[in-house]
């Protein structure tokens, strides 16, 4: 039986819109009340959550959250108390390569997120849009010399945005041809790429989290439906791909639902196949 479902948030969990379907909140209610645990594992900051937890009804009692694709696991209690239960980030030196290297046009927009603050540097109307749906907080720079970070403890990760998917490859290849032992590199939201240090993914943390809360990796379960959450549903005791999510996740995906995150597939799961595994 899964004791343990760690979730993607956008085009998961979440609708387009960033809102969350009904039928995912009674359903994640329900597990959760019955002894489970509905975590997010997200590319996101765990700041930004916030507003998910309180809409999921997970926000009164110590909530985990899996964030920076792995970077970090987070432990929020109810009066909102922030515990860094686990933490896997890169020196200021990497990121400050990353940043550098992937500066491959003067429209790439890049983010920097630090363990406590995310710094947006040429910020795209695109990007700004998503920021204001998901109500995620970030401070826009113009410089780009990252020494001011220094005393903000390690950078969690470096990320990359732009539509066109051939700039996306050549930011991971510019990245990759010089610190190529040094970094992973996932795409997310057909926008996105982005950067961790080697050997951290939401698959490793999100069993580290599983074996801090003492259950099973057979009885863990993970859903998501792009390229960021391979490494998690390749991990988990049962990975679980979205009906609109990416051929390659469904190909290693131990269930492929037929609903959308739109058509509240996260439910769908925990109703249909989350107590029969």
């Amino acid at each position: 039986m899964i004791q343990l479902i760690l979730s993607d948030l956008d085009e998961t969990l979440l609708n387009d819109d960033g809102t969350i379907h009904p039928e995912n909140i009674a359903a994640i209610q329900a597990f959760t009340q019955n002894g489970g645990y509905f975590v997010p594992n997200t590319g996101r900051s765990y700041k930004s959550v916030y507003g998910t937890l309180a809409q999921l009804g997970l926000n009164k009692t110590t909530q985990y959250v899996v964030s920076y694709n792995g970077g970090a696991i987070v432990a929020i209690a109810p009066d909102g108390q922030e515990e860094i239960v686990v933490e896997h980030g890169m020196s200021l030196t990497l990121a400050q390569k990353i940043f550098d290297l992937g500066q491959v046009n003067d429209v790439v927009d890049t983010h920097v997120y630090t363990r406590d603050n995310l710094y947006i540097y040429n910020i795209s109307a695109t990007d700004q849009r998503y920021m204001t749906e998901r109500q995620v907080p970030y401070t826009e720079i113009t410089t780009t010399d990252l020494s001011f970070m220094a005393n903000e403890g390690p950078v969690m990760k470096v990320i990359f945005e732009h539509p066109d998917p051939a700039v996306q490859q050549a930011i991971a290849d510019a990245v990759t041809a010089v610190v190529g032992d040094e970094v992973l590199v996932t795409f997310s939201s057909n926008r996105y790429v982005e950067f961790n240090p080697k050997g951290v993914d939401k698959g490793v943390t999100g069993l580290e989290l599983a074996d801090i809360l003492g259950i099973a990796r057979d009885d863990t379960a993970a859903i998501g439906d792009n390229l960021n959450d391979a490494a998690q549903i390749k991990a988990a005791g049962v990975g679980v791909a979205v009906a609109n999510a990416k051929p390659e996740i469904k190909a290693l995906a131990d269930v492929v639902l037929t609903t959308t995150n739109n058509e509240a597939a996260v439910a769908d799961f925990i109703q249909h196949y989350a107590q029969k595994s």
